[in-house]
């Protein structure tokens, strides 16, 4: 096995909360190199008493493309593999065996396991691939913001199954800078269907709901829009929009159209049968929460929603079974619920009160 050299890139601003685990689990590395983009904390001051080589450098007008590019270019040259990460995030130890193991002269770069967000117990919730391990000169950054891997020569991607990079974010750090960033993007480059589905994606967040439908139909027109998972998620989120616009059956119509393109995801059966819920029409609800639990597999993908695979589909299947007259199935769903919610109080009293009911109706 050829003895590769592997250094870590990264850019940080403002993460001194997250240095000593970060640094903890990249040291595995040959190399570590952070360009600080103008922390005002300690963050520089930790990471070189940790022994990273750091550089400074404000970036103005500010752009993640640009910058990951400014980080990358400090690696040098005798650096066979480079690894992006965030500093919020951390690697299963033992990485940097695995990477080497599996290059070799050929590969371009690396595809592994993201686990990017967890519930509230700490369990995975939203796992999908990333592919931020790559040769060295062979990549550049794009696109302002959803910055992505650019291939300078032809691509040779490798699974490396055995490598997990786990997100832990500062949930207090402000995105309001993706929004103008993701406009930006778009006018750049206006048939790029990633950044037009994220653009669109972002109006939703901001309740610019017009701006939403109006930019994730453009998305779906894109003749390079062809993943039905990020298809099923835009016409999702647009019928998210019209709902908010009180436009009901345009959302369900919406809804529709999500499920035909891409029938092996539950999401879009459990929002339709939710705004069906929401109308106290129980038997639709009931029927599309059914169907989405015929969907055993959850696929490694970013689309993935949480509640698609918690406690939510049982909590609401077994509040439309018990409507419907249907009172051992609505136990037996309040009952998983709460397998996946333990300490859920609503859900416990809800299971009492149909317990009691059921015993009331057997007299």
């Amino acid at each position: 096995m050829k003895n590769y050299k592997v250094c870590v890139y990264a850019i940080s601003k403002n993460e001194e909360k997250f240095v000593d685990r970060w640094v903890d689990s990249m040291q595995e590395a040959d190399k570590i190199i952070v360009l600080d983009t103008g922390s005002t904390d300690k963050t520089v001051e930790k990471l070189k008493k940790r022994g990273v080589e750091v550089h400074e450098k404000e970036i103005k007008p500010w752009r993640f493309d640009v910058a990951r590019n400014e980080s990358l270019n400090l690696v040098p040259d005798d650096y066979e593999i480079c690894v992006c990460t965030d500093l919020d995030e951390i690697f299963k130890k033992g990485w940097k065996d695995e990477v080497v193991k599996t290059w070799n002269d050929d590969v371009t770069r690396l595809r592994y396991e993201y686990n990017w967000s967890f519930d509230e117990y700490g369990n995975p919730a939203t796992t999908f691939y990333i592919n931020k391990i790559h040769k060295n000169k062979a990549y550049t950054w794009t696109h302002p913001v959803h910055e992505v891997l650019t291939p300078k020569c032809l691509e040779k991607e490798v699974l490396c199954k055995n490598i997990l990079l786990e997100h832990y974010p500062d949930i207090t750090k402000s995105r309001k800078s993706y929004l103008p960033l993701l406009e930006l993007s778009v006018k750049e480059c206006p048939e790029d269907d990633r950044n037009m589905h994220y653009l669109g994606r972002e109006y939703m967040y901001y309740c610019q709901w017009d701006k939403c439908i109006e930019t994730l139909k453009k998305h779906l027109d894109l003749k390079s829009a062809t993943w039905k998972d990020e298809r099923a998620a835009s016409m999702r989120y647009i019928a998210r929009s019209y709902s908010a616009k009180n436009e009901k059956e345009e959302a369900k119509n919406w809804y529709l159209k999500a499920i035909q393109e891409a029938p092996y995801l539950r999401e879009a059966y459990i929002e339709l049968a939710y705004l069906y819920y929401e109308e106290e029409n129980y038997f639709e609800a009931y029927k599309y929460l059914k169907l989405a639990l015929k969907i055993k597999v959850k696929s490694k993908t970013y689309i993935n929603e949480v509640f698609a695979w918690n406690s939510f589909i049982y909590d609401l299947l077994s509040i439309c079974s018990f409507n419907l007259g249907y009172y051992d199935e609505a136990v037996e769903n309040v009952k998983l619920a709460l397998e996946k919610d333990q300490n859920n109080l609503r859900l416990q009293l809800n299971l009492e009160e149909m317990e009691k009911y059921i015993e009331k109706s057997d007299i």
